[in-house]
């Protein structure tokens, strides 16, 4: 079912709205973003079965071309899957297109990144401008008080924590959403770990998505190569798939490489070889087109600006303490705020840290809350100091 119905359930009767701040109840109408995997459909079963209104919606991102393979999102088979656990729950399901919309925030900006020798986190802007803006602009259609996915990630007492499970956390993703937003949400799975939500799925019946595999790729990169989705948008004349020189920090050259896109920061496959220590891409320099590389000395940062800085907490101090996180899987490091100004944020990290990698996402935590982040613009090799105030 398209849009249209889904505004057609939304005059539905019988729904008992929530006040502003009020805490989920049994008979609330919840709409779930459904993808078709078992996350998200465990999400949608355990509500139904704590008695909330639930409401399926799997949203239509992105079109492949037929000859690529099935994946666990954005294609038919997920779509179908996700309907067949509504019919199974007994709750209605329907496709949300947001084709369009997505394009625009998200996939638009992957490639704009990368032909800025950046490497994009497009999962971060899919939850800010897709999952957690379009799809609550949908639950307002409806009269749905709620809003829930299947992340790993939890909400209680007006912030956003970590989940559960330390390798499936997915906090460090959502740090871009509208703090309004988390008024709203219900993440349902995210104060259990993976083998429990998989046991769920079991028990409640629902064999069809209870071990299905999840993917590690992008949605709109099925095949793991992101070249083809920027030449695609951009034209094979796109200056990050142009050829270019691979150069020591002293400007030495040091090899040729086939575009700049096809490399991030800290990476080692496909340098060129010859040397006495390992090599490492340190920078990136898209008006040379040249993929910098070094040691691993030369990758290390002391410090660190981010920009379009967003608080899901009140704004902190200079001067506070806290832990970050520069990449998924990176350890959390404490750090110090030395500077806030305009949506920028300046940190100085108490020990190295390597691979800072401008287009990532710079996150914030208080222990397991997430206070915010922005995205990381550029690593200092030199640690940063707090202003000097005038006497």
């Amino acid at each position: 079912m398209a849009d249209e119905g889904l505004r057609r359930h939304g005059n539905a009767s019988g729904f008992a709205d929530a006040s502003n701040g009020a805490a989920p109840a049994p008979g609330d109408r919840v709409l779930v973003a459904m993808s078709g995997g078992v996350d998200s459909s465990v999400a949608a079963a355990l509500l139904v079965e704590q008695g909330y209104d639930v409401v399926g919606a799997t949203m239509k991102l992105f079109c492949h071309d037929g000859d690529l393979p099935d994946r666990p999102c954005c294609s038919l088979d997920s779509v179908n899957d996700a309907r067949r656990v509504c019919v199974q729950l007994g709750v209605p399901h329907y496709v949300l297109n947001l084709e369009s919309a997505f394009g625009r925030d998200v996939v638009d900006d992957f490639v704009r990144e990368y032909e800025r020798g950046r490497t994009p986190i497009p999962c971060v802007r899919c939850n800010t401008f897709t999952k957690f803006r379009d799809l609550v602009a949908k639950a307002d259609a409806i009269d749905a008080r709620w809003v829930a996915t299947g992340h790993y990630a939890r909400v209680f007492d007006g912030a956003l924590r970590r989940g559960i499970d330390p390798s499936k956390d997915q906090s460090y993703f959502l740090w871009g959403i509208d703090r309004q937003v988390l008024s709203r949400m219900i993440l349902p799975v995210g104060a259990q770990t993976k083998p429990e939500t998989r046991a769920v799925a079991h028990r409640l019946g629902l064999e069809v998505i209870a071990e299905k595999v999840e993917s590690q790729d992008i949605c709109f990169v099925p095949d793991g190569d992101h070249t083809k989705i920027i030449r695609q948008r951009l034209g094979d004349g796109t200056n990050s798939l142009k050829p270019g020189l691979f150069v020591r920090s002293d400007g030495t050259i040091v090899g040729e490489h086939e575009g700049y896109a096809r490399f991030t920061i800290g990476q080692r496959r496909g340098l060129p070889g010859g040397f006495r220590e390992p090599m490492y891409v340190v920078d990136i320099r898209p008006s040379d087109r040249a993929v910098v590389i070094g040691p691993r000395e030369e990758l290390l940062g002391r410090g660190v600006i981010a920009r379009e800085v967003n608080w899901l907490v009140d704004a902190p101090r200079i001067g506070q303490r806290v832990e970050v996180q520069v990449r998924h899987r990176a350890h959390p490091a404490p750090a110090e705020i030395v500077r806030l100004e305009d949506g920028e944020i300046e940190l100085a990290l108490d020990e190295p840290v390597a691979a800072i990698t401008p287009g990532q996402s710079l996150v914030l935590y208080d222990g397991e809350r997430v206070l915010g982040g922005g995205l990381i613009e550029r690593a200092h090799r030199a640690r940063a100091s707090l202003p000097v105030l005038a006497a």
